[in-house]
């Protein structure tokens, strides 16, 4: 059974009901991961995922904008080089708390993605989930960490199976 299955009987979630009191979290203002090749993963994301150039880039670190997040804070995509850290004993993918994360398209830029990627010969796989009726596909980057590009698409599951 797969989360868009066991979710198709429950009610779609209310977004507008999150909280809004003092202190509740408003948006996602930064992700960062850690990294092993920094060169290959800042090339990777900027060139392959389509992030475009750093909004910092540094010795260890890289910063890539995506746009405003919330109270004027950019939100940002970070890339960090920790091999050199004490105590550093390598990235396990077998053993990371990340599943995967996503990155927001255009619904009519899907199937140039799709495209796109695999002339950089990525291998994809391609996902709806129904209940809140968003087209995702996914890929991996070179150090095997899941990435999905998503867009709100209510016709995403009869477009999707072309490329099934």
């Amino acid at each position: 059974m797969t989360d868009s299955d066991s979710r198709r009987d429950s009610d779609v979630p209310d977004f507008a009901g999150r909280p809004n009191g003092p202190g509740a979290v408003r948006a996602l203002g930064e992700f960062a991961l850690r990294v092993e090749d920094l060169p290959a993963m800042r090339a990777f994301y900027r060139d392959v995922v389509g992030l475009g150039d750093p909004i910092g880039d540094f010795e260890t670190v890289t910063f890539f904008g995506l746009g405003e997040s919330y109270g004027g804070h950019e939100a940002v995509f970070v890339l960090f080089d920790r091999t050199e850290a004490d105590g550093y004993s390598g990235i396990d993918q077998k053993k990371t708390t990340i599943d995967h994360f996503a990155f927001s398209i255009d619904a009519d830029d899907f199937d140039a993605e799709v495209e796109r990627l695999r002339s950089h010969g990525l291998e994809l796989d391609f996902a709806y989930h129904e209940w809140v009726e968003w087209r995702s596909l996914y890929f991996s980057d070179p150090e095997g960490n899941r990435v999905e590009l998503v867009c709100y698409d209510a016709e995403g599951m009869e477009k999707n199976e072309r490329f099934d």
